[in-house]
C-alpha cells in the first residue's frame, strides 16, 4: 500500500528533456510529506545494517533524499555535482546518458578507505550517471559501495552496466 501512494504520486511528463523522453518527475513525491517519509522509511530500513558512514548524492535530486537518508543512518552527506559547482580540488568523469554527454565531479578529500558508501538518485534509466559516480567513488577506494534509486525504468536494464558485486536497490521499479 505504501509504494502504491508513491507510484499513484509519481508525476509522468511527456518530451521532457527532450522529444521522445517521458520524464518521471519525483518532486511531486518530495511535496507530500506522507510521500516523503514513505520514502524515508523505506530506504532506512533498507541500509539501517550496512555500516553506511556517506551518503553520496548526485545533482541535484539525490540532494533531497541523500541527505535525508544521511542524517536517519548517522552518515555523513556528499555532493556529486556538475563542473565548476565545487569550491575545492575535484577529481571527475565523463560519460555518455540516453540524451547527451556529461561531467560529474566529488572532491578530491570526500571520502576514504574507511566509508561505506551509498550512492543515491532518483532515477536508473540507462544508467549512465550513476555508473560514472561509481566510478569516481571507486577512485577513492572506499571499503563498500552500495547503490541506491527512488525509480528503476525495468524495461531499460540499466543494472546491466554496473559490476555485478555492487548492490542496486530500488525503492520502486517501473
Amino acid at each position: 500500500m505504501r509504494r502504491e501512494k508513491l507510484i499513484s504520486n509519481i508525476r509522468n511528463v511527456p518530451d521532457f528533456p527532450i522529444p521522445g523522453i517521458q520524464f518521471k518527475d519525483v518532486t511531486t513525491l518530495f511535496k507530500d510529506s506522507e510521500c516523503l517519509q514513505i520514502l524515508s522509511d523505506i530506504m532506512y530500513e533498507m541500509y539501517k545494517d550496512k555500516g553506511i558512514t556517506k551518503v553520496v548524492g548526485i545533482e541535484s535530486r539525490g540532494f533531497i533524499m541523500g541527505p535525508i537518508l544521511a542524517t536517519r543512518l548517522n552518515a555523513g552527506f556528499i555532493p556529486i555535482r556538475k563542473p565548476g559547482k565545487l569550491p575545492a580540488e575535484t577529481i571527475e568523469e565523463t560519460y555518455d546518458k540516453e540524451y547527451g554527454t556529461d561531467t560529474v565531479q566529488i572532491h578530491k578529500d570526500a571520502l576514504d578507505a574507511n566509508d561505506i558508501i551509498l550512492l543515491h538518485d532518483d532515477l536508473l534509466a540507462t544508467g549512465g550517471t550513476m555508473k560514472a559516480a561509481c566510478d569516481l567513488v571507486k577512485r577513492l577506494h572506499p571499503k563498500a559501495i552500495y547503490v541506491n534509486f527512488i525509480i528503476e525504468l525495468k524495461d531499460l536494464n540499466g543494472k546491466d552496466i554496473f559490476d555485478p558485486n555492487i548492490e542496486i536497490q530500488s525503492v520502486l521499479s517501473l
